[in-house]
């Protein structure tokens, strides 16, 4: 008998040793504590439990990395926790830091491809970030990557980038010249796209886009040379836009089928990637007669002209107003 209660008791004891260590082990599970200072840690593809937990406490996310692998092999997520960049920052616990791997809550950054940017300044950008990874091996055109915002988690590829880009800009085109306006002397999707890049080039100011295109439909449709000055510096650069000096006279006599002072017509492709703006301007250009602008040197914007006496005029202006 005596046996019998001291073994009752021992299991008693050992039952009471258990729930207290399970109260124990509970609370520090979800106990929630302050960060000392905001956390970033990068978890790579093929991480393990161990090496995970190892990350987490080098970082400073968690005070011991035993008590978050005990977490995740208790609750059965050392194969659930997902690769990728995670931020922390105030009040955490073990408990919402394995959600947060399990639920694969990534950092989601973005980069920005401006409007009117030329294919070699669009893959200077792409390089220079630090979040993406690879060199950049596909194949790609002169103006065929949308100016947008694209997402993206660290460690993707600049490939998959430029090519999220490339496929948009393929919607937003194939939209455009699907509803374009009739007559206009267009003949295809890449005449359009290269007649939106001009228009971009040529005017920031979204309100006179369609103006600016107008003037080149009209002149397109007169047989007259567009004689614009961006198709000129494309040339001179080989595609680079960047002239790092004022546009020469001599510029104008330059060879090329992108110099518009010589070559009628649209250049040969696009000058730049257009935005969204832009390719409805070109689709879309205002119903005007105006052959000529030049820039109003105050606003930002230009004058427009009909004939070539009002055009001369406006530049008079213009010089006299670049004087001021």
């Amino acid at each position: 008998m005596k046996m019998i209660k001291r073994l009752l008791l021992a299991i008693f004891v050992l039952l009471l040793m258990g729930a207290a260590f399970f109260v124990v082990v509970s609370k520090k599970f979800t106990d929630r504590y302050a960060l000392v200072a905001p956390a970033g840690v990068m978890i790579p593809k093929g991480t393990g439990l161990n090496r995970t937990a190892a990350l987490l406490e080098q970082n400073g996310v968690v005070d011991d990395a035993r008590w978050f692998m005990l977490y995740a092999r208790l609750y059965g997520l050392a194969g659930k926790l997902k690769a990728g960049e995670y931020a922390f920052a105030g009040e955490v616990s073990l408990e919402t830091i394995a959600n947060k791997l399990v639920n694969g809550e990534v950092i989601v950054r973005s980069l920005t491809i401006p409007e009117g940017k030329a294919l070699a300044e669009i893959k200077q950008i792409v390089l220079e970030n630090p979040y993406l990874e690879g060199e950049i091996t596909v194949t790609l055109k002169e103006g065929e990557i949308l100016p947008e915002t694209y997402h993206f988690t660290r460690g993707e590829s600049r490939d998959s980038i430029l090519k999220k880009a490339r496929q948009a800009m393929k919607k937003e085109l194939a939209a455009a010249f699907a509803g374009r306006d009739e007559n206009l002397p267009i003949q295809n999707e890449q005449e359009l796209l290269t007649l939106a890049s001009i228009v971009e080039k040529e005017t920031g100011v979204v309100s006179e886009r369609a103006k600016v295109a107008s003037v080149f439909v009209n002149r397109l449709n007169l047989g007259m040379r567009l004689q614009t000055d961006p198709t000129v510096i494309y040339a001179v650069t080989g595609g680079l836009m960047n002239l790092g000096r004022p546009l020469y006279r001599k510029d104008l006599a330059y060879d090329s089928p992108y110099n518009t002072y010589i070559y009628a017509g649209l250049p040969p492709s696009p000058i730049c990637s257009p935005g969204r703006e832009a390719l409805k301007a070109a689709a879309h250009p205002a119903k005007t007669k105006y052959l000529y602008f030049v820039a109003d040197g105050i606003t930002g914007g230009h004058r427009f002209a009909k004939t070539l006496s009002e055009h001369n005029a406006n530049v008079a202006l213009y010089r006299k107003q670049l004087k001021k």
